[in-house]
């Protein structure tokens, strides 16, 4: 039997466990899901191996340290600089990330983006910085403190009381604001600026209607929430850990079906 989680903090909020585990049900395999709250990010190679686990998700706000700690560190999370999962395989930690093709196919219907705002800057605005370059879009990084922007030098990068552009068609937040709040990521009034010029808008957080979805609708931007990029990622992620290929629209259906929305 395979033992997987998703390891974050906050982690309570997490579906993973309800969409893996329907998958793994139906296609037969054996296995189980669970949930872990780490909160000293130095423990998280030991509490993977503390509590025997063969595959791991990895959430906010872990995923630069799960690259880190890894062994064998597939190319494309090298490249983002951050991984969602982690494997075991002869006893080392690989690590991939998942995040970026997650967000890719998620956004997938959202058409004609030339220029993309990214709110935040940790290892969740690294995967869709990349996942967006790949599509030749043009792109700022926004975050509250500028070293975190160190990250981002292949990027026009700003705090947000320095950006004076606000022609975005599309914009992303990746920060934990309105998560377990009703804060919005950045000044209300920068905000507004922002969006009364955007087609389209991307909050990582799902199943809450955040302070950032509300004033995207408010000012009637097309916008969707982090749910089905998690089940993509999700779904690229459930192929690492049972070494499976061409069933991803089998994966696809069980995950949507544990999500209702089948």
């Amino acid at each position: 039997m395979k033992f997987l989680c998703v390891i974050g903090d906050p982690v309570k909020h997490s579906k993973s466990p309800r969409i893996h585990n329907n998958a793994i049900k139906s296609l037969g395999l054996d296995g189980i899901y669970t949930r872990y709250h780490l909160q000293e990010e130095s423990e998280l190679r030991n509490l993977f191996f503390k509590l025997k686990l063969n595959g791991a998700n990895i959430t906010l706000p872990f995923k630069e340290q799960a690259l880190k700690i890894a062994d064998i560190k597939d190319k494309f999370a090298q490249e983002i600089g951050s991984a969602n999962t982690l494997v075991l395989k002869n006893n080392q930690l690989y690590a991939y990330n998942t995040d970026a093709t997650g967000f890719l196919k998620a956004i997938e219907d959202f058409k004609t983006i030339k220029k993309a705002l990214i709110l935040g800057a940790g290892g969740t605005a690294r995967s869709i910085a990349f996942a967006l370059k790949q599509r030749e879009i043009q792109l700022c990084i926004a975050n509250r403190s500028k070293e975190r922007l160190e990250h981002f030098k292949a990027f026009q990068s700003v705090v947000y009381e320095d950006l004076r552009d606000f022609d975005f068609d599309f914009v992303v937040n990746t920060t934990s604001a309105g998560l377990n709040d009703e804060n919005l990521p950045c000044d209300k009034k920068i905000l507004d600026k922002i969006l009364s010029h955007s087609k389209y808008a991307f909050e990582v957080i799902y199943g809450k209607q955040t302070p950032f979805l509300k004033l995207c609708k408010q000012h009637q931007v097309e916008c969707k929430d982090g749910l089905l990029m998690l089940l993509w990622q999700g779904v690229f992620a459930f192929e690492l850990f049972f070494d499976i290929k061409n069933q991803q629209e089998k994966i696809k259906s069980a995950m949507l079906e544990a999500l209702n929305l089948k």
